[in-house]
């Protein structure tokens, strides 16, 4: 297994691609990749039709597979409010892909059994699959379909994003083998000597401490350990300082642990909701998220700094725990929030993660959701950095 990483910012799409396609053979000694992501900005919207076409006559005819991009990010470089093509290639000895484009209608029912799931993706559990999700934000249920894959799939790897750029549907693109489509989603699926690691970092850390939901009603808390949820906020808040205080009045989140059986959660065990509403009268909040008794929560606050300090926190827990492994090529899908936008700098994620995992190939885009999971079940996210990041399994 080999990964390599090129980017370019050349205004004419068959110039960067040409760019990135001699990069790419350089850093794989010429050896015709299986695999090729492309992610492509919109500033070349007018030719998405040709950018698939363009890729495989250039490169030997990989598998191509990629989406449009608000932002892109490639060899490890984020480029953002300008004209930028990546593509991020593998040779895959030993790794079988099955890609598939979906439309909404093609989803079993919720409560269709594991066979449909397994039909619609051309994979079975016993291949032991992992999955690489693009989506158009504007035409596809997305949680849908991460929601039926963990049920089919459930110790597979789900990771990816939701394609951005356009303000409408249509105007997006996902790219799969030699199509190009305007709507629905596109995935492909690896099995064989593959391992997929996921680090899903949300940007926010927590205040407080972790309490218990003693009573709930969908997503309305109503009790945090028998006490009325705002007035936990209020004796929070006393004990903020000036800073996090007014960060707590604007920037506010619940942080609800998936793993039922964790009792003392760290940074990367919680899944980040918005606090979305108070009530003064019963001290009930609001939650985007369905809520229930018993699980363990806590709240959270994030800004710039924050953010950073958590995705420091998950790639460095992340490195430690896998000296040994080789690691070989990552994706990144990170939010259009992020970014020079929030840092107030280029190459902030991109270079957190070289800082912890060195030279390693990294691709991706700025979407507008990303997927990752969070204690083994995978979530569509807001605000956050996904990496996939690739390994042989043997």
């Amino acid at each position: 297994m080999k990964w390599a990483s090129a980017i370019s910012e050349t205004t004419s799409l068959d110039s960067a691609i040409g760019e990135c396609v001699t990069q790419i053979k350089k850093q794989l000694d010429d050896v015709p990749p299986e695999l090729a992501v492309i992610f492509v900005s919109s500033h070349y919207e007018s030719e998405y039709d040709q950018a698939v076409e363009m890729v495989r006559e250039k490169l030997g005819s990989p598998r191509v597979f990629g989406c449009s991009g608000g932002g892109i990010i490639g060899a490890g470089q984020e480029v953002e409010q300008r004209a930028a093509v990546s593509i991020t290639a593998a040779s895959l000895p030993g790794v079988e892909m099955v890609e598939f484009h979906l439309d909404g209608d093609d989803l079993p029912d919720m409560d269709a059994g594991p066979t449909p799931w397994e039909e619609l993706v051309k994979v079975t559990p016993g291949q032991e699959p992992q999955f690489v999700i693009l989506s158009d934000p504007f035409s596809f249920p997305v949680q849908n379909l991460i929601m039926g894959l963990d049920f089919a799939f459930a110790a597979s790897v789900k990771i990816g994003g939701l394609a951005s750029g356009a303000q409408q549907q249509g105007g997006n693109a996902l790219f799969l083998g030699d199509q190009v489509y305007r709507s629905g989603a596109v995935g492909i699926a690896l099995h064989g000597n593959i391992a997929v690691d996921t680090v899903v970092a949300q940007g926010c850390r927590p205040i407080g401490q972790p309490m218990r939901i003693t009573g709930s009603r969908r997503n309305l808390l109503l009790e945090l350990d028998d006490a009325p949820p705002l007035k936990v906020l209020k004796d929070i808040f006393q004990t903020l300082n000036e800073r996090d205080q007014g960060l707590m009045r604007n920037s506010l989140f619940l942080g609800v642990v998936m793993d039922e059986l964790l009792d003392d959660p760290q940074q990367g065990d919680f899944l980040i909701r918005n606090v979305v509403g108070m009530d003064e009268r019963t001290g009930a909040i609001a939650v985007g998220e369905l809520l229930k008794e018993g699980q363990l929560v806590q709240f959270h606050l994030r800004d710039a700094e924050t953010s950073s300090q958590d995705l420091t926190a998950v790639l460095g827990r992340y490195a430690a725990d896998n000296r040994e492994n080789t690691i070989e090529g990552a994706l990144l899908f990170s939010c259009l929030g992020r970014g020079e936008y929030l840092y107030g700098r280029p190459n902030h994620d991109t270079g957190i993660f070289q800082e912890h995992l060195g030279s390693v190939p990294l691709g991706g885009f700025f979407c507008n959701g990303e997927i990752g999971p969070v204690s083994g079940t995978t979530f569509l996210h807001g605000y956050t950095s996904s990496f996939g990041i690739f390994r042989p399994k043997y």
